[in-house]
């Protein structure tokens, strides 16, 4: 009788293990596009990558799916890389592209366009730079609200301004 309760937890275990497993396959783009944004080299990437997949283990228990996953995801992710901006106070002036941001855009002028959009977004503070992230992925402003706990009028008001603050931050 031991035996197969012990056997039936770690079966349960395994499952829950291999969702969590399936759940970051399905949703590494989006990890790795919000450590992106906040990292200024590959190897911070990857350690951002690494905090946020443990962030996410961490939490995946109480997910309730009261929202989408990837509005879960985003919301983990974004909240672990403006931490870590924070206990590391550090602030990289550029934003480089990696050969696989040279790979999905070959063409120079397009390369060059995404890497001053890029250096722009990130000099702006840190919720700013997730909204426009999220914005920029063409997620709903409902969505973009509940990633970031603000209302959603709230975020229209801010996307705009930070649109006309990229326009004048790329004219100077």
């Amino acid at each position: 009788m031991k035996d197969s309760a012990i056997d039936h937890v770690a079966s349960l275990c395994e499952e829950q293990e291999q969702r969590f497993l399936d759940l970051i396959q399905q949703h590494r783009q989006i990890i790795y596009k919000v450590c992106f944004m906040y990292a200024n080299n590959d190897e911070a990437i990857s350690d951002l990558y690494q905090e946020a997949v443990l962030n996410l283990w961490t939490a995946f228990p109480r997910f309730r799916g009261e929202s989408k996953t990837s509005t879960w995801v985003y919301r983990i992710c974004v909240n672990t890389c403006i931490t870590n901006l924070r206990q590391t106070k550090r602030r990289p002036d550029t934003i480089p592209l990696t050969t696989s941001m040279n790979e999905l855009f070959p063409d120079t002028v397009e390369k060059e366009q995404l890497h001053e959009l890029y250096t722009l977004i990130n000099r702006l503070g840190e919720l700013e730079r997730a909204l426009i992230m999220l914005w920029l992925d063409e997620r709903s402003y409902e969505e973009i609200a509940e990633i970031l706990d603000i209302s959603v009028s709230n975020v229209g008001v801010r996307i705009n301004r930070i649109k006309t603050k990229l326009k004048v931050m790329s004219n100077n």
